[in-house]
């Protein structure tokens, strides 16, 4: 069994204060990935006409180039690509572990073929041709959801998780918390403000949606021994449990 890791008081206060705010809110910037140049010009310009900042790429190679040096809030991005197609791009993109939004084009219509985009890691599949209004319409969509944070430090008030060092700090002192508490803590810092189901956890985080047998009980119990550990005496309180809805991390509001 493993046990929770040692913190050292350095740590814990080099991390409270490297805690970054959350960035203003700015519109959406969208990667429009397709060689086509035609269809590439015209969603461009028609999402700009949406007020949001645009970048285009006509390769797979020159898709991940950008991505891999630039912040996006959502990738538009077509199968096939004259060097590596979309599926080889998406797959680095997820292996990176970056979690932007990415709605996949393409004349494939199997079902095979949608099966394999969405298991690569795409959240939604537009087939060719399609109508502009609709391809807006699941873009929006996509940019409602819960952000993801690519960043490695999660905060939440004075609750910060660095999520590569699997360190989490409250006001300055370290948390001491077990190898599936930082897993926990981590998805509900990344869908802060929203709510959590038990079926999202037993999926994301315990990678057993398939269960016979519900985990249901073992969830609770985490969670409750989560939040004596993050919500301490005196602390003000962020997870919350939903009655019939699952679970909530965040500050109630004022």
């Amino acid at each position: 069994m493993k046990k929770p890791v040692n913190f050292s008081a350095e740590y814990a206060a080099t991390l409270a204060r490297t805690a970054v705010s959350a960035p203003p809110s700015t519109p959406p910037h969208v990667l429009v990935v397709e060689d086509e140049l035609k269809t590439r010009d015209s969603l461009a310009e028609g999402l700009q006409m949406e007020a949001w900042t645009v970048s285009t790429a006509s390769t797979g190679n020159e898709a991940v180039d950008l991505i891999d040096h630039a912040t996006f809030d959502l990738v538009v991005l077509d199968w096939m690509l004259p060097d590596r197609d979309g599926i080889d791009v998406l797959r680095h993109v997820r292996q990176r572990g970056n979690q932007t939004p990415v709605l996949m084009l393409t004349a494939r219509v199997a079902v095979d073929d949608r099966i394999a985009g969405l298991e690569s890691g795409a959240d939604d599949y537009l087939p060719k041709p399609f109508a502009f209004a609709e391809l807006l319409a699941r873009c929006r969509a996509l940019l409602r959801r819960p952000v993801l944070s690519t960043s490695h430090f999660l905060r939440c008030g004075d609750l910060q998780l660095d999520t590569r060092a699997r360190v989490a700090v409250r006001a300055g002192q370290a948390i001491p918390l077990t190898p599936r508490e930082v897993d926990i803590l981590e998805y509900l810092l990344r869908y802060q403000g929203q709510i959590v189901t038990r079926e999202m956890l037993e999926r994301d985080v315990w990678k057993q949606a398939h269960r016979f047998t519900s985990l249901d009980n073992v969830i609770d119990v985490q969670i409750m021994r989560l939040r004596r550990k993050v919500d301490g005496e005196g602390a003000e309180r962020l997870i919350f449990t939903l009655r019939g809805l699952g679970y909530r991390l965040g500050r109630e509001p004022e």
